[in-house]
Protein backbone atom coordinates (compact mmCIF):
# COMPACT_ATOMS: atom_id res chain seq x y z
CA UNK A 1 0.00 0.00 0.00
CA UNK A 2 1.51 3.45 -1.11
CA UNK A 3 1.63 6.20 2.09
CA UNK A 4 -0.39 8.50 -0.21
CA UNK A 5 -3.65 8.57 -2.38
CA UNK A 6 -5.04 10.60 -5.34
CA UNK A 7 -8.76 12.30 -4.14
CA UNK A 8 -10.78 13.43 -7.88
CA UNK A 9 -13.06 15.80 -7.42
CA UNK A 10 -15.54 16.54 -10.47
CA UNK A 11 -18.49 19.09 -10.35
CA UNK A 12 -20.45 19.55 -13.38
CA UNK A 13 -22.95 21.98 -14.27
CA UNK A 14 -25.27 19.40 -15.45
CA UNK A 15 -25.79 15.84 -16.16
CA UNK A 16 -24.94 14.66 -13.19
CA UNK A 17 -26.78 11.58 -13.05
CA UNK A 18 -25.42 10.92 -16.62
CA UNK A 19 -21.43 11.67 -15.43
CA UNK A 20 -22.26 9.38 -12.11
CA UNK A 21 -23.51 6.35 -14.72
CA UNK A 22 -20.48 6.94 -16.68
CA UNK A 23 -17.91 6.96 -13.64
CA UNK A 24 -19.80 3.86 -12.25
CA UNK A 25 -19.13 2.29 -15.50
CA UNK A 26 -15.71 3.11 -15.48
CA UNK A 27 -14.30 3.42 -12.36
CA UNK A 28 -14.10 0.09 -10.11
CA UNK A 29 -13.64 1.95 -6.73
CA UNK A 30 -16.21 3.91 -4.96
CA UNK A 31 -17.79 6.79 -5.76
CA UNK A 32 -18.63 9.26 -2.77
CA UNK A 33 -21.58 12.23 -3.85
CA UNK A 34 -21.39 15.59 -1.64
CA UNK A 35 -24.14 17.76 -3.47
CA UNK A 36 -23.36 18.03 -7.34
CA UNK A 37 -19.88 16.98 -6.60
CA UNK A 38 -18.54 13.13 -7.46
CA UNK A 39 -15.43 11.92 -5.26
CA UNK A 40 -13.11 9.26 -6.31
CA UNK A 41 -10.12 8.20 -4.84
CA UNK A 42 -7.26 5.62 -6.17
CA UNK A 43 -3.82 4.81 -5.22
CA UNK A 44 -3.80 5.39 -9.39
CA UNK A 45 -3.51 8.04 -11.51
CA UNK A 46 -7.08 9.28 -13.07
CA UNK A 47 -5.14 10.39 -16.42
CA UNK A 48 -7.25 8.10 -18.54
CA UNK A 49 -10.27 7.89 -17.21
CA UNK A 50 -10.25 12.06 -16.77
CA UNK A 51 -9.23 11.60 -20.84
CA UNK A 52 -12.35 9.40 -21.49
CA UNK A 53 -14.71 11.30 -19.37
CA UNK A 54 -13.85 14.26 -21.61
CA UNK A 55 -14.79 12.31 -24.60
CA UNK A 56 -18.21 11.30 -23.40
CA UNK A 57 -19.33 14.95 -22.09
CA UNK A 58 -18.17 16.09 -25.48
CA UNK A 59 -20.58 13.45 -27.01
CA UNK A 60 -23.31 14.55 -23.88
CA UNK A 61 -22.80 18.03 -25.65
CA UNK A 62 -23.06 17.13 -29.32
CA UNK A 63 -25.87 14.47 -28.73
CA UNK A 64 -27.86 17.55 -26.51
CA UNK A 65 -26.78 20.77 -27.89
CA UNK A 66 -25.76 22.16 -24.64
CA UNK A 67 -22.32 23.23 -22.89
CA UNK A 68 -21.38 21.57 -19.98
CA UNK A 69 -19.47 22.89 -17.95
CA UNK A 70 -17.05 20.68 -15.48
CA UNK A 71 -14.61 21.96 -12.36
CA UNK A 72 -11.78 18.93 -12.03
CA UNK A 73 -9.96 18.96 -9.03
CA UNK A 74 -6.35 16.17 -8.23
CA UNK A 75 -5.63 16.12 -4.55
CA UNK A 76 -2.75 13.84 -3.09
CA UNK A 77 -3.56 12.52 0.52
CA UNK A 78 -2.09 9.96 3.43
CA UNK A 79 -3.56 6.70 2.63
CA UNK A 80 -4.27 6.00 6.54
CA UNK A 81 -7.26 8.38 6.23
CA UNK A 82 -8.46 7.09 3.12
CA UNK A 83 -9.31 3.49 4.49
CA UNK A 84 -10.49 4.32 7.70
CA UNK A 85 -13.43 7.07 6.37
CA UNK A 86 -13.77 4.44 3.47
CA UNK A 87 -14.19 1.56 6.00
CA UNK A 88 -16.38 3.95 8.28
CA UNK A 89 -18.84 4.79 5.12
CA UNK A 90 -19.47 1.35 3.86
CA UNK A 91 -22.37 -0.63 5.99
CA UNK A 92 -24.28 -4.07 5.40
CA UNK A 93 -26.99 -3.29 2.99
CA UNK A 94 -30.63 -5.96 3.13
CA UNK A 95 -32.05 -6.45 0.19
CA UNK A 96 -35.08 -9.01 0.60
CA UNK A 97 -33.40 -12.44 1.97
CA UNK A 98 -30.00 -11.30 0.82
CA UNK A 99 -27.27 -9.77 3.47
CA UNK A 100 -24.61 -8.17 1.61
CA UNK A 101 -21.65 -6.86 3.94
CA UNK A 102 -18.05 -6.00 3.71
CA UNK A 103 -15.74 -7.88 5.92
CA UNK A 104 -15.40 -5.68 9.24
CA UNK A 105 -19.24 -6.74 9.45
CA UNK A 106 -20.27 -10.36 10.94
CA UNK A 107 -23.17 -12.45 8.91
CA UNK A 108 -26.29 -11.81 9.77
CA UNK A 109 -28.83 -15.13 11.17
CA UNK A 110 -31.65 -16.04 9.13
CA UNK A 111 -30.19 -14.12 5.50
CA UNK A 112 -28.58 -15.20 2.55
CA UNK A 113 -25.08 -13.77 3.59
CA UNK A 114 -23.24 -12.45 0.44
CA UNK A 115 -19.64 -10.89 1.43
CA UNK A 116 -18.01 -8.74 -1.07
CA UNK A 117 -14.50 -7.01 -1.27
CA UNK A 118 -14.52 -3.65 0.15
CA UNK A 119 -12.80 -2.18 -2.31
CA UNK A 120 -15.43 -2.16 -5.02
CA UNK A 121 -18.45 0.16 -3.25
CA UNK A 122 -20.27 0.22 -6.84
CA UNK A 123 -21.80 -3.66 -6.56
CA UNK A 124 -22.14 -4.26 -2.36
CA UNK A 125 -25.51 -3.50 -2.87
CA UNK A 126 -25.57 -0.05 -2.32
CA UNK A 127 -26.79 1.49 -5.80
CA UNK A 128 -29.95 1.85 -6.52
CA UNK A 129 -29.07 -0.10 -9.87
CA UNK A 130 -27.61 -3.06 -8.30
CA UNK A 131 -29.97 -3.94 -5.43
CA UNK A 132 -32.77 -3.10 -7.95
CA UNK A 133 -31.05 -6.57 -10.24
CA UNK A 134 -31.36 -8.39 -7.14
CA UNK A 135 -35.00 -7.91 -6.60
CA UNK A 136 -35.45 -8.59 -10.25
CA UNK A 137 -33.12 -11.85 -10.19
CA UNK A 138 -35.05 -12.99 -7.12
CA UNK A 139 -38.01 -12.94 -9.46
CA UNK A 140 -36.63 -14.65 -12.23
CA UNK A 141 -34.14 -17.15 -11.57
CA UNK A 142 -35.14 -20.75 -10.64
CA UNK A 143 -33.28 -23.97 -10.09
CA UNK A 144 -30.33 -24.65 -12.76
CA UNK A 145 -31.21 -21.86 -15.47
CA UNK A 146 -27.92 -21.01 -17.34
CA UNK A 147 -26.93 -16.95 -16.72
CA UNK A 148 -24.95 -14.57 -18.05
CA UNK A 149 -23.96 -11.16 -15.89
CA UNK A 150 -22.49 -8.73 -18.02
CA UNK A 151 -20.39 -6.52 -16.93
CA UNK A 152 -19.60 -8.45 -13.52
CA UNK A 153 -18.18 -5.40 -11.75
CA UNK A 154 -17.73 -7.41 -8.36
CA UNK A 155 -19.60 -10.17 -9.05
CA UNK A 156 -22.45 -9.37 -6.49
CA UNK A 157 -25.14 -10.52 -9.23
CA UNK A 158 -23.86 -13.48 -10.44
CA UNK A 159 -22.87 -14.49 -6.26
CA UNK A 160 -26.40 -13.90 -5.90
CA UNK A 161 -28.25 -15.61 -9.29
CA UNK A 162 -25.59 -18.70 -7.70
CA UNK A 163 -27.31 -18.69 -4.54
CA UNK A 164 -30.69 -18.94 -6.55
CA UNK A 165 -29.63 -22.09 -8.27
CA UNK A 166 -28.30 -20.89 -11.50
CA UNK A 167 -25.89 -21.82 -13.25
CA UNK A 168 -23.81 -18.42 -14.18
CA UNK A 169 -21.06 -17.56 -16.73
CA UNK A 170 -19.58 -13.63 -16.31
CA UNK A 171 -17.53 -11.28 -18.34
CA UNK A 172 -16.31 -7.45 -17.87
CA UNK A 173 -14.23 -5.77 -20.05
CA UNK A 174 -11.91 -4.76 -17.22
CA UNK A 175 -9.31 -7.30 -16.19
CA UNK A 176 -9.36 -5.60 -12.99
CA UNK A 177 -13.15 -6.38 -12.41
CA UNK A 178 -13.21 -9.64 -13.47
CA UNK A 179 -9.80 -10.27 -10.89
CA UNK A 180 -12.50 -8.79 -8.11
CA UNK A 181 -15.40 -11.13 -9.09
CA UNK A 182 -13.40 -14.08 -9.21
CA UNK A 183 -11.84 -13.33 -5.35
CA UNK A 184 -15.65 -12.70 -4.43
CA UNK A 185 -16.70 -15.76 -5.78
CA UNK A 186 -14.32 -17.64 -3.89
CA UNK A 187 -15.34 -15.61 -0.56
CA UNK A 188 -18.67 -16.47 -0.69
CA UNK A 189 -17.98 -20.25 -2.07
CA UNK A 190 -20.20 -19.61 -5.10
CA UNK A 191 -19.14 -21.13 -8.07
CA UNK A 192 -19.37 -19.78 -11.87
CA UNK A 193 -18.82 -22.25 -15.10
CA UNK A 194 -16.82 -19.32 -17.24
CA UNK A 195 -15.33 -15.80 -16.44
CA UNK A 196 -13.68 -13.57 -19.14
CA UNK A 197 -12.17 -10.35 -20.00
CA UNK A 198 -14.58 -8.87 -22.83
CA UNK A 199 -18.40 -8.76 -23.57
CA UNK A 200 -21.60 -10.85 -24.56
CA UNK A 201 -20.37 -10.89 -27.89
CA UNK A 202 -17.48 -13.59 -26.88
CA UNK A 203 -20.32 -16.17 -25.33
CA UNK A 204 -20.42 -19.44 -27.48
CA UNK A 205 -24.00 -19.97 -26.66
CA UNK A 206 -27.17 -18.75 -25.50
CA UNK A 207 -28.57 -18.68 -21.57
CA UNK A 208 -32.31 -18.70 -20.40
CA UNK A 209 -31.26 -14.99 -18.31
CA UNK A 210 -29.01 -12.23 -19.67
CA UNK A 211 -28.39 -9.70 -16.78
CA UNK A 212 -26.51 -6.82 -17.71
CA UNK A 213 -26.08 -3.77 -15.17
CA UNK A 214 -24.67 -0.99 -17.36
CA UNK A 215 -25.64 2.42 -18.51
CA UNK A 216 -28.37 2.83 -21.21
CA UNK A 217 -25.76 3.95 -24.11
CA UNK A 218 -23.52 0.81 -23.69
CA UNK A 219 -27.04 -1.21 -23.43
CA UNK A 220 -27.85 0.58 -26.83
CA UNK A 221 -24.80 0.07 -28.57
CA UNK A 222 -24.32 -3.76 -27.74
CA UNK A 223 -28.19 -4.47 -28.10
CA UNK A 224 -27.23 -7.33 -31.11
CA UNK A 225 -24.90 -9.15 -29.03
CA UNK A 226 -27.24 -9.19 -25.78
CA UNK A 227 -30.54 -10.14 -28.11
CA UNK A 228 -27.87 -13.10 -29.67
CA UNK A 229 -27.28 -14.29 -26.13
CA UNK A 230 -30.53 -13.93 -24.48
CA UNK A 231 -32.50 -17.13 -25.10
CA UNK A 232 -35.17 -16.04 -22.30
CA UNK A 233 -34.99 -13.08 -19.76
CA UNK A 234 -33.38 -10.54 -20.42
CA UNK A 235 -32.51 -7.96 -16.78
CA UNK A 236 -31.27 -4.32 -18.25
CA UNK A 237 -29.96 -2.24 -15.56
CA UNK A 238 -27.94 0.95 -15.49
CA UNK A 239 -30.64 3.18 -16.51
CA UNK A 240 -31.45 6.50 -15.50
CA UNK A 241 -35.47 7.15 -16.08
CA UNK A 242 -35.30 9.19 -18.41
CA UNK A 243 -33.59 7.24 -20.81
CA UNK A 244 -35.95 4.25 -20.42
CA UNK A 245 -37.88 4.52 -23.29
CA UNK A 246 -35.11 5.02 -25.22
CA UNK A 247 -33.70 1.42 -23.98
CA UNK A 248 -37.21 -0.23 -24.79
CA UNK A 249 -37.54 1.06 -28.32
CA UNK A 250 -34.28 -0.63 -29.18
CA UNK A 251 -35.32 -4.12 -27.63
CA UNK A 252 -38.85 -4.36 -28.67
CA UNK A 253 -38.51 -6.07 -32.03
CA UNK A 254 -37.29 -9.27 -29.76
CA UNK A 255 -38.51 -8.30 -26.40
CA UNK A 256 -41.19 -7.25 -24.36
CA UNK A 257 -41.32 -5.52 -21.13
CA UNK A 258 -42.90 -7.78 -18.38
CA UNK A 259 -41.56 -6.10 -15.28
CA UNK A 260 -40.43 -2.34 -14.19
CA UNK A 261 -38.48 -2.23 -11.01
CA UNK A 262 -37.84 1.60 -9.91
CA UNK A 263 -35.72 3.33 -7.12
CA UNK A 264 -35.12 6.81 -7.48
CA UNK A 265 -34.10 8.01 -10.55
CA UNK A 266 -32.95 4.39 -11.47
CA UNK A 267 -34.81 1.87 -13.30
CA UNK A 268 -34.28 -2.21 -13.94
CA UNK A 269 -36.15 -3.87 -16.79
CA UNK A 270 -37.00 -7.43 -17.15
CA UNK A 271 -38.06 -8.52 -20.27
CA UNK A 272 -38.79 -11.75 -21.98
CA UNK A 273 -38.67 -12.66 -25.33
CA UNK A 274 -41.04 -12.63 -27.77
Amino acid sequence: MRDNYFELTITPSSFVEEIESFLLDNFNNGIEELGNSLILRSEKSFDNLINNLKIYINSLEEIFGVKIAIDIKIEEKENKNWIENYQNSIKPVEIGEFYIHPSWHSPKEGKINILINPALAFGSGHHETTSTCVKALKQVVKENNTLLDVGCGSGILGIVAHKLGAKVDACDTDSLAVDSAKENYELNSAKYDKIWVGSANLADKQYDIVVANIIADVLIFIYKDLEKVAKGTLILSGIIDKYKDKVINKYSKNFKVVDTIEKNEWVTLILKRL
